[in-house]
């Protein structure tokens, strides 16, 4: 996987708005909507993962569904930037922290965990978070409720190969 930009043509971008709307959609359907062979749409989807612009598929939980009730994003300030990377895989350790961003202003990272309750929550803080060396400083936030979570705007790809 390469870092480098990847070129897409209509139809890359037209699988792509298929599989971000339903990552299930039979590869025959695609072919049929897209107006080429299912070997065509094959081809292009392994291409598009081999890339790295398809990082694979996942089915989506509801947290709230399995009983947890909490979700809250922590920032963190480590000791010294050489640390980020070390930091980041202690963190990932902690079965409770779902996302990891590395982040500008006056925190290094931004955690996003669920747990079942603020206990667990306080928990997870106390005996994970703040155990792990070289993190200096948390603050955490709770969300009240989540408004939306979607995947990058395909459609503003389109767009983007106008220019």
């Amino acid at each position: 996987m390469s870092n480098s930009k990847v070129v897409l043509d209509a139809t890359d971008r037209k699988i792509l708005k298929f599989l971000v709307k339903n990552a299930r959609m039979p590869y025959l359907e695609i072919a049929r909507e897209c107006g080429i062979s299912g070997a065509a749409i094959h081809q292009r989807i392994k291409k598009l993962e081999e890339s790295g612009i398809i990082m694979g598929s996942r089915m989506i939980v509801n947290p709230k569904m399995l009983g947890f009730d909490v979700c809250a994003f922590i920032s963190i300030r480590i000791q010294d930037p050489i640390m980020s990377h070390a930091v980041a895989e202690k963190i990932k350790s902690i079965p409770e922290v779902v996302e990891c961003h590395f982040i500008t202003g006056t925190y290094n990272a931004m955690l996003k965990l669920y747990c079942v309750d603020n206990d667990h929550l306080m928990r997870t803080i106390f005996d994970g978070i703040l155990r792990v060396q070289g993190i200096s400083t948390t603050q955490t936030y709770i969300s009240l409720n989540e408004a939306f979570q979607r995947e990058p705007h395909i459609d503003y790809l389109d767009k983007l190969a106008l220019r």
